[in-house]
């Protein structure tokens, strides 16, 4: 059975307001507090299905990279990405933007944890991090607690 997480927080923004920020995928680190950002590969700039980007992760002293192919990118509605690490699955990342019928938008980002027995076995060592869903609950919490208060500033000041 896979291991799956949602967290979700609804944010005064449009969902297409709210697609921009989290596809700017460079950006992510300003909103997560273990992901630190990334890089698009292969001379792209923008998220579309195939497109790669190296995401750099960080959490306390522990560092690392995976490779993520992003599998949908419909503006508005959702944008998702498959992680791998050694050229293994890590986890599959979405977000999905829903309008809550009063002018904002419902965001839900949602993990799978797609680990086998080869990253699972040195996983805690590497990231630093012991009970995966647990942790993974509390950023996601922060990520968009961030998110909503950087997209509401943005509504509030015009800006």
């Amino acid at each position: 059975m896979p291991d799956i997480v949602d967290v979700s927080e609804t944010i005064a923004a449009t969902p297409d307001d709210l697609y921009e920020m989290v596809a700017d995928l460079p950006r992510m680190g300003d909103w997560s507090p273990e992901c630190a950002g990334g890089e698009w590969l292969d001379d792209v700039k923008e998220p579309r299905p195939g497109a790669r980007f190296k995401g750099r992760n960080e959490n306390g002293t522990k560092r690392w990279r995976t490779v993520c192919t992003i599998t949908a990118a419909v503006p508005g509605r959702e944008i998702a990405w498959e992680s791998r690490a050694f050229g293994r699955p890590v986890a599959f990342w979405r977000y999905r933007f829903a309008p809550d019928g009063h002018g904002g938008t419902v965001v839900t980002e949602s993990t799978e944890d797609r680990r086998g027995l080869f990253l699972r076995a040195f996983a805690s060592t590497a990231t630093g991090v012991s009970d995966r869903r647990t942790h993974n609950v509390e950023t996601m919490r922060i990520t968009l607690g961030r998110l909503k208060v950087a997209a509401e500033s943005v509504r509030r000041h015009g800006t």
